[in-house]
């Protein structure tokens, strides 16, 4: 953590003990928007400063903003500022950057919290700039704020691209489903279920043949040519023979002209997201590799280079984390039950999923991988299971438990330096 971040986080742990009743804050809540921001001033005893300042998302308006804060400040004698900001999109993130980068203190403030605490305001549940501006003030005045993860160039680099990749992905899924559902539904469904599962040759068929009367029309020896010039196993030279066979009798609809076109438009996309996944891929590799951390996430069975860049990425500092607690939390993993009433000796706790869901699923499949390839996590999942193998869902609730686990001891190494021991198995 350098020396700047170390300060904004000590400054943030400041402003939640003594912001509650403080006559010294000025309180600056913004609603964000894409052209104009609505700002509003007020202090944390209640009192209204200034109901509304519009200001547009240029330099000249940030300007407007800072100029009007300190004129606040001093007319009515107060020595601290703090803006906070409700994440809209990606629209804050200049207005944040510009106000960290003058010294600022800076905070977020959650949409959940902003859109429960709106009615207590006034009674009402109407919304508009004006309010939402206030109500962002009211709950910094309460405490009820984030510290603005403000990370170095390198990590926004990191997060940006593993953002990036899952852009990609969705994409590459839903060309793939588009390609099942359109194409082989219609002209060959006989070679859906090949499609896509370990089936190399998959992309060539759809490419250069999907019209099964000119498979049919083929020699085996020449379709082999065409989409598998390398057999590399049995099972290839099976399923290639199957395919074949199943095209004589397909019960695909006529083809018209437009098909090679179309089917050939589609596999390129599909192969130049491939091609482009593998490019961001390199690059996260070359930015994980300047961080220390990322070579000790390694080190923990299960996590390859994609679970700890995802691990690297969504931590960051790991000293910006208090306690365990609020680690499971960033992923979701942290444990609630509704226990009031009758119900309140037999509820049962569940996962809240409120944190980062591409998290939480890198971290089962990891969990998934050691439990079933490393010796001392298969004992510690089983010792998990003994007495408890009949429950319903039993095996994936200990997974997740086990995932929840792997992500204390990612942040524990990360904060320790140092390589995985089987030891941490043992840490809460």
């Amino acid at each position: 953590m350098n020396v700047e971040e170390s300060i904004r986080l000590e400054e943030f742990c400041q402003l939640k003990k003594e912001i509650r009743g403080s006559e010294e804050h000025l309180i600056i809540g913004i609603d964000i928007a894409k052209d104009k921001h609505h700002a509003f001033f007020g202090t944390a005893t209640g009192k209204t400063l200034l109901r509304r300042l519009i200001f547009e998302n240029n330099i000249e308006g940030f300007g407007r903003l800072r100029t009007r804060t300190e004129a606040i400040k001093v007319q009515h004698r107060l020595s601290k500022v703090v803006f906070g900001l409700e994440p809209t999109a990606n629209y804050h993130k200049p207005l944040a950057e510009y106000l960290i980068k003058c010294g600022h203190n800076v905070v977020l403030v959650s949409g959940v919290a902003v859109n429960k605490n709106r009615e207590l305001l006034d009674g009402r549940w109407d919304k508009h700039d004006t309010k939402d501006s206030a109500n962002v003030a009211d709950l910094i005045s309460q405490g009820k704020c984030l510290y603005y993860d403000y990370p170095s160039m390198p990590l926004r680099d990191l997060r940006n691209l593993l953002s990036l990749k899952r852009r990609l992905k969705k994409q590459e899924h839903g060309t793939r489903i588009r390609i099942r559902n359109h194409l082989l539904a219609q002209y060959f469904p006989e070679f859906d279920r090949y499609f896509g599962k370990g089936c190399s040759e998959s992309l060539p068929i759809v490419k250069w043949c999907l019209n099964p009367s000119m498979i049919s029309g083929m020699g085996y020896e020449e379709f082999v040519q065409l989409v598998a010039p390398r057999i590399k196993t049995m099972g290839q030279e099976k399923r290639l023979k199957s395919i074949w066979r199943m095209a004589v009798d397909s019960i695909g609809c006529e083809v018209g002209q437009a098909l090679d076109f179309e089917a050939k438009l589609m596999v390129e996309d599909l192969q130049q997201i491939k091609d482009s996944i593998r490019a961001v891929d390199e690059h996260i590799e070359d930015i994980c590799l300047g961080f220390p951390e990322y070579s000790y996430l390694l080190t923990i069975p299960g996590f390859g280079p994609d679970v700890s860049s995802k691990v690297l990425g969504a931590i960051g500092n790991p000293s910006r984390f208090d306690n365990g607690k609020q680690v499971l939390k960033l992923a979701g993993y942290d444990l609630g039950a509704n226990r009031s009433g009758k119900t309140s000796d037999s509820a049962v706790p569940v996962i809240s999923k409120r944190g980062k869901a591409y998290l939480r699923y890198a971290l089962y499949q990891a969990a998934f991988i050691a439990s079933t390839s490393n010796s001392h996590f298969i004992i510690y999942y089983t010792n998990k299971l003994r007495g408890r193998e009949r429950e319903k869902g039993i095996k994936t609730k200990m997974k997740v438990k086990l995932a929840a686990k792997m992500l204390i001891i990612a942040w524990t190494l990360m904060k320790k330096k140092e390589p995985f021991d089987p030891e941490y198995l043992n840490i809460d």
